[in-house]
């Protein structure tokens, strides 16, 4: 057995729920923590499951089941670390599971927006607005500039709620710098 904990495996995207369910029918422990989000459409409400960590399934298996969980279907890698996959402790696992089984409001912030980073706000009255991440402070409130307006917005809204934009070109950075010269 792994004695150290479980193996954090990376998914393809939205495969989290699927990989878990097909490494348990294959005899490898698996876990992923979900929890229920009100999900809105036009035209209904919907109370749906959504991994809590996305693109990460656990996997806790002896090791001679290491490359099968690695071959099942929705599996791309495991998470490395120090040149070995990286294992999470019991006591982690034992967390993420006492989190997902009590009433506590969780957010998961995605590490992949980091000041500088191009962004798109996806719901709320600001959806659809465009702008650079300037900070992240907690996990309520971002500060946003926005592009042609020479405004910073400080805004009190998760962090989830925005979209990672690809990376401008050194071109289209060095043009914003310009202009935010003459603005700060």
């Amino acid at each position: 057995m792994n004695e150290a904990g479980w193996w954090a495996l990376y998914s393809k995207p939205r495969h989290e729920k699927k990989l878990a369910d097909l490494l348990n029918e294959r005899g490898i422990e698996a876990y992923t923590p979900v929890r229920k989000v009100l999900k809105q459409w036009s035209d209904r409400k919907k109370w749906v499951e959504e991994p809590l960590i996305r693109s990460y399934t656990f996997v806790r298996a002896e090791e001679q089941y290491y490359f099968d969980a690695l071959n099942t279907h929705g599996a791309v890698r495991y998470v490395w670390f120090s040149g070995k996959a990286a294992t999470i402790p019991n006591r982690q696992i034992n967390i993420l599971k006492a989190i997902v089984g009590s009433d506590l409001e969780v957010d998961t912030i995605t590490t992949s927006l980091k000041p500088g980073s191009m962004v798109k706000v996806m719901a709320g009255p600001l959806i659809g607005t465009v702008g650079e991440l300037v900070s992240i402070a907690g996990n309520k409130k971002v500060i946003i500039r926005i592009d042609h307006l020479e405004t910073v917005l400080s805004v009190t809204i998760s962090p989830l709620l925005l979209e990672k934009l690809p990376d401008p070109t050194p071109d289209e950075k060095r043009e914003r710098e310009e202009r935010y010269k003459r603005f700060w």
